[in-house]
């Protein structure tokens, strides 16, 4: 009785875990099968909701002068220069040379509100002659340009219809998660309302079309005529805008995204343009020797290379070689983060700008004036050969002739004029043009102050060089001697 009771018992627990597996297994089913219902069906009804609002965009540019067709594809020769029949030939075709000619540009844009305002990217309009768009019901309507941003590539286009626009509406991307389903939609090759779909395979890409790179990626295909074009969420919302794609790069396609695109859309819509802030600062970001150069635990932070004169860093106290830490109250840890923020501040609003000065915290209080245009200049220097150094190494005092005919604005420091390539100096990394600051961080002056520090040097120690070079800013660059 006993042995059938414990059999009972065991039966009991047996089958109790039985069903416990079953539970958990069917609930792991259960998860997994909820994680494939999330990948859409279809994307009709979405489309659907969506597409009214998308637009195509035709841009004629009218070009004054010759044709494509010159005459001297088809004749060059047996006429020369004096030949009579030159004069024929040269009043024939050279008016035909003068006739106009149109090109044109396709690209795609999306309604964002009923009176008639337009976004698309600044390269589907630039230097537009005329500008027309095809709204979902096939017709025509002309366009004027309400405002343009070639720094991010938008641009706001404006249409005059009493027809009922049907507007997008305009989603929060930075709640975009990267694995999520997007569609983009436009006119690739001229091919209106055509619909792609993929996922957001990265956010906040740097492509290196301008200071203000902050792309989303994703491998809904993008293609020529795409440009412009909404990216749109799950929800119906635009939350990019399609703009660039690398050539050769299957399923990699950038949108610029919306909460970047918002205020610049507004600005260009209040005032056809868009004021960044300016600081009047040239920047780069921290490299791991220019970090232990200057005795820093990290490289975050920026690093001024250049501070223009009469502007607003300047009129502050802010010096070159300050490293910028945090500015209007947001840490700063790349000369992208410290472009982003000083361009999103309005010209004449004073911001506090906090900077390590040779190992100590600084705060400067700056009037941020607005952006006009790039004050960098630069142009190639040739000198005669110099007899190089032990380190196969040439310089030269900074003069105003060098200054001049180099574009460089430092006056202190000594430029390098010649290299040996088969020696030290050019096998550590220096180069022809960089300028000198600091040897083993004692401050150059002159040509008389680096041959001491060279001299100073024994053999078999360590040089460092703290240089600046036009493309690149600051480095160091170290040599065994």
């Amino acid at each position: 009785m006993k042995k059938n009771s414990n059999k009972a018992l065991t039966l009991t627990f047996a089958l109790f875990f039985i069903l416990l597996i079953t539970a958990f297994s069917s609930f792991g089913y259960a998860k997994e099968e909820q994680a494939v219902r999330m990948i859409p069906q279809n994307f009709s009804k979405l489309s659907e909701s969506v597409i009214p609002g998308v637009v195509n965009i035709s841009a004629v540019k009218i070009i004054k002068g010759k044709s494509p067709v010159s005459k001297h594809y088809f004749f060059n020769g047996p006429f020369d220069k004096n030949d009579p029949m030159n004069e024929f030939f040269e009043k024939f075709f050279g008016e035909q040379n003068q006739k106009e000619r149109k090109e044109t540009s396709l690209g795609s844009g999306f309604i964002i509100d009923k009176e008639g305002y337009i976004v698309t990217n600044n390269h589907v309009i630039q230097n537009a002659d005329e500008i027309k768009v095809k709204i979902q019901d096939g017709k025509e309507l002309e366009a004027e340009i309400v405002g343009r941003d070639p720094e991010t590539d938008l641009a706001l286009i404006k249409v005059k219809t009493n027809e009922k626009l049907n507007a997008i509406k305009i989603g929060d991307s930075d709640q975009l998660k990267v694995g999520e389903w997007v569609i983009a939609i436009g006119s690739p090759f001229g091919l209106e309302h055509t619909v792609t779909a993929g996922i957001v395979s990265a956010k906040g890409r740097v492509i290196g079309s301008g200071p203000y790179d902050d792309f989303i990626q994703t491998d809904a295909s993008i293609n020529f005529g795409n440009s412009g074009g909404p990216l749109i969420n799950m929800n119906g919302e635009v939350i990019g805008i399609n703009t660039a794609i690398i050539a050769g790069g299957n399923g990699i396609g950038f949108a610029i995204p919306m909460n970047l695109a918002g205020d610049i859309i507004r600005q260009l819509k209040e005032h056809g343009e868009y004021a960044r802030g300016w600081l009047g600062v040239q920047i780069q970001n921290l490299t791991e020797e220019l970090a232990e150069y200057k005795g820093l635990k990290d490289t975050k932070g920026v690093l001024i290379g250049k501070v223009f004169p009469g502007d607003p860093a300047d009129k502050a106290g802010i010096k070159a070689n300050d490293i910028i830490v945090q500015a209007d109250g947001k840490k700063i840890e790349t000369s992208r983060e410290l472009s982003a923020t000083i361009a999103g501040i309005k010209a004449g609003k004073s911001v506090d700008i906090t900077v390590l000065r040779n190992g100590v915290k600084k705060i400067f209080t700056v009037k941020i004036a607005k952006r006009e245009s790039e004050k960098l200049s630069s142009s190639e220097y040739k000198e005669k050969e110099a007899e190089t150094d032990e380190l196969g190494i040439s310089v030269a005092d900074i003069t105003p002739e060098i200054m001049e005919k180099t574009g460089i604005t430092d006056k202190e420091g000594v430029i390098i004029i010649n290299m040996d390539p088969d020696k030290k100096g050019s096998e550590a990394g220096l180069a022809k043009f960089d300028i000198i600051k600091e040897i083993n961080r004692k401050i150059i002056k002159s040509k008389t102050d680096y041959k001491a520090a060279i001299k100073k040097t024994k053999a078999g120690e360590t040089i460092k060089f703290y240089i600046k070079r036009a493309d690149r800013g600051y480095m160091v660059v170290k040599l065994i001697k």
